[in-house]
C-alpha cells in the first residue's frame, strides 16, 4: 500500500511499466525512463496493489465545499495555529525559519521564537532562532524581513542574488521542480538559490508559510468575491490545488539540497479550524477596515504582548516572486524574449498542442522542460491552459478586467494592490508593466491615489 499526505505537501508520482509493474517515486525523473505511463499520485489518497485502485482517505467536512457556519473566535484561531507551529518544532537537527517579512512567515517566526525562548531545546543550537530571507538588493522582502528579524531578535541571514544569478539557475530549477508553470518557476528560483545557501550553513530544516493565502483568501482577487459562498468554495479549490503549485515549489526547491521544509498552515487540525469558520468573517471589506486575511491578523493582534509590529501584521499581500524584487520578473521576460522569437510564438500551437504557451516566457520554460521530460505523461502532470492573471478563472468571473492581463504576477492586480483603506493620501504615478514599483508604500492607513 502507498499513501500520500493529506494536502500533498510532499511530491509523489505513480507509474506503470510495460510488464505490469507499479512504480512509486517522489520525483518524475525516477519514473520517466522505466514507465510506459506515470502521473501525479493524488493527495489524501492511498493505493493498494491488491485492488489496483486509489481510495481517498482524507475527506474532512470542508472538502465537499458546503458553506460552514462556525462563528469567528480570534483566540481559537490563535491557539490552533500556535499548536500547528510548535508541533513542527520537534527536531534533533539545526533548523530555522524562512522570513520574507510578510504576514505568514512573520507569524511563523514570531510563534517559533516565543516557543524556543521558553524551552531548553533552544540551547542546543544556540539561544536564538535563525531566520533566512532572499531577494534582490533593496527588494521589499529583504527590507521587511530585516525589520521583523530585528523585532523578534533572530539571527538573520540575508541572501542577495542578481537577475543573472537567477537566469543562470533556471535550467536547474526546472530539472528539480519538474514544472513549466510560469508562477511556480518565478518563485522557485529564489527559493532554490536560498536553499543551497541555507544547507551550506548546516541547517537541515526550515519552517515556511505556504497555505495561508489559500485557506484565508489572501490573494488580491478575493477582494472581488461576490458573496461568502463563492469565497469559501474558491478557498476549497485553492487548497485542493496546492500540491500543483506552492507545495510543489516549497518541497522540491528545498529538497534539491536535502533541506526539509515544514508548513504549519497546512496542519490538518489547523485547516479544520480555519475552514469551519463562517466565510463571512473572511470576506474582505475595506470599508470596515477588513483587508485580506483579516481573521488571521486579528487573531494575533495582541496589545499587551504584541506578536508583530502593527504595520507588519497588516502588511498587504505581496506575491513571493514579486517580493524578492520586481526587476526579477522583468529580467526573466527580457531573457525569454532574447531566446524566443515571434516566429516561434506563431507556431507554438503546433509545437506544443497541449497547454500551448501564450507568452515568450512560458515558451522558454516549456522548451527547457521538454528537453528534460519529453514524455506525454510528464507534460500533462503540469496544470495549465492559458496563463491568466491569477492562475484561476474565478478572478475573471468575478471581475472581467483580469482577462486583459496575461501576467500572473501580483502586479496584475495593481488596482487592488494600490487601493485605499483609509488615512493619508500618497500620490504616485501609475507604473508601466515593465517598471519596478518597489517603493510604493503598502502600509495600513495610507490611501494611494493613481496619477496617470
Amino acid at each position: 500500500m502507498v499513501a500520500r499526505d493529506a494536502i500533498g505537501v510532499t511530491s509523489l508520482y505513480i507509474g506503470w511499466g510495460l510488464d505490469g509493474s507499479v512504480w512509486i517515486s517522489s520525483e518524475m525523473k525516477g519514473l520517466h525512463e522505466d514507465c510506459e505511463h506515470f502521473e501525479v499520485f493524488p493527495p489524501g489518497h492511498l493505493y493498494s496493489s491488491k485492488s489496483g485502485r486509489f481510495k481517498q482517505w482524507y475527506n474532512p467536512p470542508w472538502y465537499n465545499e458546503s458553506v460552514p457556519s462556525t462563528p469567528y473566535e480570534p483566540l481559537a484561531v490563535r491557539r490552533a495555529f500556535e499548536d500547528a507551529v510548535t508541533k513542527r518544532l520537534m527536531s534533533d537537527v539545526p533548523f530555522g525559519v524562512l522570513l520574507s517579512g510578510g504576514l505568514d512567515s512573520s507569524l511563523v517566526a514570531s510563534i517559533t521564537a516565543r516557543h524556543l525562548a521558553g524551552t531548553k531545546a533552544a540551547k542546543r543550537w544556540g539561544s536564538q532562532l535563525h531566520s533566512f530571507c532572499v531577494g534582490l538588493e533593496g527588494s521589499p522582502d529583504v527590507k521587511a524581513g530585516k525589520e521583523v528579524a530585528d523585532y523578534l531578535g533572530t539571527v538573520h541571514h540575508e541572501f542577495h542574488f542578481t537577475v543573472q544569478d537567477g537566469i543562470d539557475a533556471i535550467e536547474d530549477v526546472i530539472y528539480h521542480v519538474e514544472t513549466y508553470d510560469v508562477t511556480t518557476i518565478r518563485a522557485s528560483t529564489p527559493m532554490f538559490l536560498m536553499s543551497r545557501k541555507i544547507k551550506s550553513l548546516g541547517v537541515k530544516m526550515v519552517l515556511s508559510g505556504e497555505g495561508s493565502d489559500e485557506i484565508f483568501g489572501g490573494y488580491l482577487y478575493f477582494h472581488k468575491a461576490p458573496n461568502k459562498q463563492e469565497f469559501h468554495q474558491e478557498t476549497c479549490r485553492k487548497i485542493k490545488a496546492l500540491h500543483k503549485y506552492d507545495c510543489l515549489r516549497a518541497n522540491k526547491a528545498t529538497s534539491a539540497f536535502g533541506l526539509e521544509a515544514r508548513v504549519p498552515f497546512l496542519d490538518k487540525e489547523f485547516i479544520n479550524t480555519a475552514m469551519s469558520l463562517d466565510p463571512e468573517s473572511k470576506m474582505i471589506k475595506p470599508e470596515e477596515g477588513r483587508i485580506e486575511k483579516w481573521v488571521l491578523r486579528r487573531a494575533f493582534d495582541d496589545e499587551e504582548r504584541p506578536y508583530l509590529p502593527k504595520h507588519i501584521l497588516y502588511r498587504q499581500k505581496e506575491q513571493f516572486s514579486d517580493g524578492v524584487g520586481y526587476s526579477w520578473i522583468d529580467g526573466l521576460k527580457a531573457h525569454a524574449a532574447e531566446n524566443v522569437n515571434d516566429k516561434m510564438m506563431s507556431n507554438a500551437a503546433f509545437i506544443f498542442p497541449h497547454n500551448t504557451p501564450l507568452t515568450k516566457e512560458a515558451y522558454y520554460y516549456r522548451m527547457i522542460f521538454e528537453r528534460f521530460f519529453p514524455q506525454n505523461s510528464a507534460r500533462i502532470t503540469v496544470p495549465g491552459g492559458a496563463t491568466v492573471a491569477c492562475s484561476t478563472a474565478k478572478a475573471v468571473e468575478w471581475d472581467a478586467s483580469w482577462s486583459n492581463n496575461m501576467d500572473p504576477s501580483g502586479r496584475a492586480a495593481i488596482g487592488v494592490h494600490l487601493s485605499a483603506y483609509d488615512g493619508s493620501k500618497v500620490a504616485l504615478p501609475l507604473p508601466a508593466p515593465h517598471k519596478a514599483i518597489d517603493d510604493i508604500p503598502m502600509m495600513m492607513g495610507q490611501e494611494v491615489v493613481i496619477q496617470t
